[in-house]
């Protein structure tokens, strides 16, 4: 296991913050095609520089862009990279009149590589509005998400005919070319977001794992050995940190249930610096899962 980097201070955040309205208005308008995209960039610009401030006067080291520039935490990232389709979630109103975001469907089909820098002009602009002494960080989606939303059935055969390893390989070769290209321009500070991880210890995530063909217990571990694939391609003096989300939305969330089944996966197979973990209410069960953190790595509560 190699030496661990530390977190700029200890204490953190997980990177999103709500939208402006006259940012949501802005994306509305760009939608209809009332406003060019390099307008709506501008737009985002102000939002983020704002959100930026905001962060350094309440004393936070880490800066984000707040997410500013995104739809989905997830979809925008994925779809850019090569071999890969993804389809935009809906909005589901169930019967109590509270609402729910249906996972997006993401295919692989074709063989998954990196085709362009995706977070490196969004980074640009986040250090240049940083000030000296705090850490500009880059949030991006854990490459899980493109096995565990469609399991086998959502990579293509054609391309994969067998996951284990090139499958693997791939994505955390499309993955370390996007660390590799922030940090040449002096990016030290990574935050992968999985909400897998976090579904895995929920049971009726677990189920439908199940009836996708996967194996909810050897999953973990097998997202482990992935994971550390992507860690094995980071730059050196890059933080490398995990932000485990249970699917919240509008103040309702997709999933529950106590750390245990992942915790062993998580905190002691994946070679990672940092991790952020929910745990402000009794969905998130007890603290006995964190017996299995190693001295020298970090998990920050929420």
């Amino acid at each position: 296991m190699s030496e661990h980097a530390a977190l700029p201070a200890r204490y953190d955040h997980v990177g999103s913050f709500l939208r402006p309205q006259y940012l949501l208005e802005a994306r509305e308008q760009k939608a209809r095609g009332e406003i060019t995209p390099e307008q709506l960039r501008s737009v985002e610009d102000k939002a983020i520089t704002e959100i930026v401030r905001f962060q350094e006067d309440i004393g936070l080291k880490s800066i984000t862009d707040g997410e500013f520039r995104r739809t989905y935490f997830h979809i925008d990232f994925l779809d850019q990279l090569g071999g890969v389709k993804t389809d935009i979630p809906v909005t589901i109103r169930k019967p109590d009149g509270t609402e729910e975001l249906a996972p997006p469907a993401m295919r692989v089909t074709d063989k998954v590589r990196h085709v362009k820098d995706i977070q490196l002009a969004d980074f640009q602009y986040l250090k240049s509005q940083v000030s000296a002494g705090n850490t500009p960080k880059v949030t991006i989606p854990s490459p899980t998400m493109l096995h565990f939303r469609g399991g086998r059935a959502g990579i293509s055969r054609q391309a994969y005919p067998e996951l284990d390893p090139v499958f693997y390989d791939d994505v955390a070769k499309a993955y370390g070319d996007e660390l590799r290209s922030l940090a040449a321009a002096g990016c030290t500070y990574v935050q992968m977001d999985d909400t897998n991880l976090a579904y895995l210890c929920d049971e009726h995530m677990r189920e439908a794992a199940r009836q996708r063909g996967d194996d909810p217990n050897e999953l973990p571990h097998r997202y482990a050995a992935f994971i550390n694939k992507v860690v094995a391609q980071k730059p050196p003096g890059m933080l490398l940190a995990m932000h485990l989300c249970r699917g919240n939305f509008k103040s309702t969330h997709a999933a529950a249930g106590n750390y245990e089944p992942v915790a062993e996966a998580l905190l002691k197979e994946m070679d990672l610096d940092a991790y952020f973990m929910e745990y402000d209410d009794a969905r998130s069960g007890d603290f006995k899962p964190l017996r299995y953190l190693p001295k020298g790595k970090t998990v920050v509560l929420g």
